[in-house]
């Protein structure tokens, strides 16, 4: 809420007229009036001054409550300063001495215009309050102004009339003293303060709620601080306006917000004080919506994608805080929502988004707190949180409350606080959870309970990025009391955590005792199992002795490797260059179909995934990716939860969603330099290099050092990445380093297939770039047959492309022919093969003196890397036709022409008002694949949005030129 601008009247303007009316003869009472701190006493000071400058006597005093209990006690020191008029004031004769007194005021009036100067008339004793309204009835006809303040301020505790009530309004000119607006607020702080911009400036007019006495105190305190060198930059010379008022000095705000709780009342400041510790339990401004200065709200686990916002959400609206901040102070609820208006009028307070009144600034609400006791506070929370319960209020904000109150709570409490953290949970906030798991652990609980507890709490705390405190849990939870299947979850968590460290063989062992102690559960020892298998992958050894079982004992008995077991060993055969992708997409079919244990299942559908990636069958590939992250569980930590976020980006890799590989590389990517590279990293490295950025590309891979790197399929991937890299920026030798020590350590784990790596074909080019030689056509040559093996065309056509220009001749160019028309098979956009392919078969064309068919798969090649924004691709195809003599090296297509027949379906069924969802259900696809090509269309017709589309789409696609 914003206040209007009200600024302070001038005080000797309108009162100027009422001091020459008394001047004349004719006097008045004129009353100001207005809240505690907004400068009462300074405007009774302007009319004092104004009045003696006009040439009037003055008589003045202030009231106080310590006189309170004596008779006229403002009237006497208003007539007697210095008591000599004390014999007028006999003792018990009110009215005697009332007389006596105006007597004496009509003496002075009659030497001199008068003016009578009362400040805080409302701390007044009750006689000086009858005199003062019985003179305002006898001024008319007298030279003299009573000019009186009083606060008028809503309070809890009802305040007594006012001095005025009783006054015929013809009697009495009553003036507000209004708060400072924001424009005089602001321009007092640059006044203090040259140097402070704008958001500063608006920090201090927050921070002093449009009340002149904190504001001058809060100017005051800032003044005391040390500043920076006069010719320091201006944005530096203005320090950050603290949120707590321990950073002040001497302390002069923190005094003032003190003074204007006590002039409150004792009532007014327990509501005021408990409202500002409710505050502490409410989210941060920037959750609900409203601007500050909070830290962005971090990333969301990645188990859970695009989950609509719940009920129980941080910018959920507040039901009723009037009552609840009545129930937690013990006050009246009407008279706490009248103090929660009046107070946001005056400014003190704001809305936020979710309907809550907050202190206009977090340094107000610190103040406020100052010096209240702990048990105050805490008081207030569980009074909040037992009201919060008994109208059944959303768990969240109740635990919010519960998480300030010290263990051994109501019995209710440990269920409120499990059900805010599942809430949490399941809306990707992993910290919120974390916060109220570790609350719930302090109450009593049953050992199984708290075994249960602490696995959720360890898998949350390694999702906030906190890996030693989640294995100590984890480690904790081990070891504590419980059935089997929850033994099986932590031993599982607790090996994805320690693998996810590089502490493989520590995560085996715990595997296996795991295993060990589930002799008469067959099922939990076989997900086990799985579990170890996976794991495994980051240790050569390791994964030799468990792929050796597996091998042995799914020869013999595969029923006691189970469904996620027997996957494995399909995805082994497949790397191992054993099967082919039909037969294994069947075996994995198969599996899929048959009934699998839950805690087993997430094991085989990321299996499953994975294989369907290798075998070109991509949408089937993102489905089982979807499906596996709808079965991770956000608090229970789960090897497979980073195997599937893997194959998603393998997927996006084998799209060629650039874009896609760099935007969720930015998401994880930390400054500081990591010792192991992750596969996501070389997605990341690869996209850079063919979108043409080499000098970023360069820069991101130096921040791995991999000569002390442990063994594993990430490095393996990431020494392939760097290997690209290396070849794209005129480095061979360094290249040809790269591929042979990828190839050196794939072979060693027995991953002979090109389908993961396609290091042979990749060191035979850099060969064939360097000379040639028998060792180029060799490498290419077995990379065919591998590659047969698979038979995937993506595999087989990368393949024949590089065996084509080893092998040279018209052979060469049939199997360049062969490699082009193969990869044209590819299912969904195989430009990543594609373009490479079409640009080796142009060169060997152009080179064999066939220069105009040449000329035409040079062009395809860079019209399809315009599109598909393949930079790199771009420019060595452009220098191809160069070199080939085309006068065009290489015309952009862009446009509704350059879309593809399946980017032109989906974008016209989404310019007609589907959502994405609904494409991929009417076209049969995965729902990424749809969001895929909407990415590709958006970037190929320049638009940013949806809505967009319609006015663009005007003509079909038109593809790629065949020979």
């Amino acid at each position: 809420m914003t206040r209007p601008p009200r600024e302070h009247p001038h005080h000797d303007g309108p009162l100027a007229a009422e001091i020459e009316r008394a001047r004349s003869g004719s006097g008045r009472l004129v009353l100001l009036r207005g809240a505690t701190g907004t400068g009462r006493t300074t405007a009774l000071d302007a009319a004092v001054r104004a009045a003696a400058a006009r040439g009037l006597r003055v008589l003045r005093a202030r009231c106080s409550p310590e006189y309170s209990g004596v008779a006229l006690a403002v009237i006497r020191q208003l007539l007697s300063p210095e008591d000599e008029f004390a014999d007028l004031v006999p003792e018990g004769d009110e009215r005697g001495a009332a007389a006596r007194l105006w007597r004496t005021l009509r003496t002075y009036a009659a030497e001199a215009p008068l003016l009578v100067a009362v400040d805080d008339v409302h701390l007044a004793d009750d006689p000086s309050r009858r005199w003062l309204l019985d003179a305002a009835r006898r001024l008319d006809g007298l030279p003299l102004l009573l000019v009186a303040t009083e606060r008028s301020q809503y309070d809890i505790d009802p305040r007594p009339p006012g001095l005025a009530q009783s006054l015929a309004p013809s009697l009495v000119r009553t003036r507000t003293v209004a708060p400072l607006g924001d424009e005089a607020a602001a321009a007092l702080v640059r006044e203090a303060f040259p140097a402070a911009g704008e958001a500063w400036a608006e920090a201090c007019v927050r921070a002093g709620a449009g009340v002149p006495l904190l504001l001058h105190a809060l100017l005051d305190d800032l003044g005391a601080t040390p500043w920076p060198e006069p010719d320091a930059p201006t944005a530096d010379r203005v320090p950050a306006l603290p949120d707590s008022c321990a950073a002040l000095y001497p302390g002069s705000y923190p005094a003032a917000v003190s003074w204007w709780l006590e002039n409150a009342g004792a009532a007014t400041a327990e509501v005021a004080r408990c409202l500002a510790a409710l505050e502490e339990a409410w989210p941060s401004p920037s959750a609900t919506g409203d601007t500050g200065t909070d830290a962005p709200p971090e990333p969301p686990h990645p188990a859970v994608r695009e989950r609509p916002p719940t009920a129980g959400g941080s910018g959920a609206a507040v039901r009723d805080p009037a009552g609840l901040l009545a129930e937690a102070a013990g006050a009246d609820p009407a008279r706490v929502a009248g103090w929660l208006a009046a107070m946001g009028r005056l400014g003190l307070l704001r809305t936020d988004a979710a309907g809550r009144p907050r202190y206009a600034h977090p340094l107000l609400r610190d103040a406020v707190l100052t010096g209240w006791p702990l048990r105050r506070r805490q008081a207030a929370h569980r009074a909040a949180a037992e009201a919060m319960t008994r109208r059944g209020d959303r768990v969240e904000e109740v635990a919010r409350h519960l998480l300030r109150v010290p263990a051994a709570g109501p019995p209710w409490a440990l269920r409120v606080l499990r059900d805010a953290a599942t809430v949490a949970m399941h809306d990707a906030r992993p910290h919120d959870a974390v916060g109220y798991l570790r609350r719930a652990l302090e109450e009593e609980l049953t050992g199984d309970l708290r075994q249960r507890l602490l696995t959720q709490l360890g898998s949350l705390e390694y999702a906030s990025a906190d890996a030693p405190a989640a294995i100590a849990r984890l480690a904790e939870a081990q070891h504590l009391p419980a059935g089997p299947r929850d033994r099986v979850r932590t031993a599982v968590a607790l090996g994805a955590a320690l693998a996810a460290r590089g502490e493989i063989r520590t995560a085996m062992e715990v595997l296996r005792r795991a295993g060990g102690s589930l002799s008469s559960h067959p099922g939990l020892a076989r997900t086990v199992r799985a579990a170890s298998a996976l794991v495994s992958d980051g240790d050569l050894a390791s994964r030799q002795e468990v792929y050796r079982w597996l091998c042995e004992t799914g020869e013999r008995s595969p029923e006691r490797v189970g469904t996620a077991g027997q996957a494995l060993l399909v995805r082994y055969a497949a790397t191992a260059g054993l099967i082919s992708a039909p037969e294994a997409m069947r075996r994995m079919r198969e599996l899929l179909a048959q009934p699998t244990d839950p805690l087993a299942e997430p094991f085989l559908v990321g299996t499953a995934a994975a294989v369907a990636q290798w075998a070109d069958e991509l949408d089937e590939a993102d489905r089982l990716v979807e499906r596996g992250l709808a079965g991770q569980h956000p608090g229970l930590l789960h090897p497979m939860l980073a195997a599937l976020l893997n194959t998603g980006s393998d997927i996006a890799a084998a799209r060629g969603d650039h874009a896609r590989l760099l935007a969720s590389g930015r998401a994880g990517r930390q400054d500081e330099a990591r010792a192991v590279p992750t596969n996501q990293d070389a997605h990341v490295l690869m996209a850079l290099v063919h979108t043409g950025r080499t000098d970023e590309a360069r820069g991101f891979a130096g921040r791995f050092d991999l000569n002390s790197a442990p063994d594993g399929w990430e490095v393996n991937r990431f020494l392939y990445a760097r290997g690209v890299l290396r070849s794209a920026t005129g480095d061979p030798a360094g290249a040809v380093h790269d591929f042979l020590e990828c190839g050196r350590r794939q072979s060693a784990r027995e991953v002979v297939s090109p389908v993961v790596t396609p290091w042979r074909s990749a060191v035979a080019a850099c060969r064939l770039e360097l000379g040639g030689g028998q060792e180029a056509l060799d490498l290419a040559t077995e990379e065919v047959r591998l590659a047969r093996v698979w038979g995937t065309p993506r595999t087989v056509g990368r393949a024949l492309s590089v065996l084509g220009t080893a092998t040279g001749g018209r052979h060469g160019l049939e199997l360049a022919e062969e490699a082009v028309d193969t990869l044209r098979e590819v299912p969904g956009d195989p430009l990543a093969e594609l373009i490479p392919a079409l640009l080796a078969q142009g060169r060997q064309l152009v080179a064999a003196g066939e220069r105009g068919r040449g000329r035409v798969r040079l062009r395809e090649a860079a019209e399809l890397a315009e599109r598909s924004g393949a930079v790199r691709w771009l420019g060595l195809a452009s220098q191809a036709l160069r070199e080939g003599g085309a006068r065009h090296p290489a015309a952009a297509r862009t446009g509704s022409v350059a879309l593809t027949d399946s980017e032109h379906r989906i974008a016209t069924l989404a310019a007609e008002g589907h959502t994405n969802t609904e494409i991929a259900d009417l076209l049969h696809l995965a729902r990424r694949t749809v969001e895929t090509h909407l990415t590709s269309t958006y970037r190929k017709l320049g638009i940013r949005r949806r809505t967009e589309l319609p006015g663009r789409l005007e003509r079909g696609p038109v593809r790629a030129p065949r020979p």
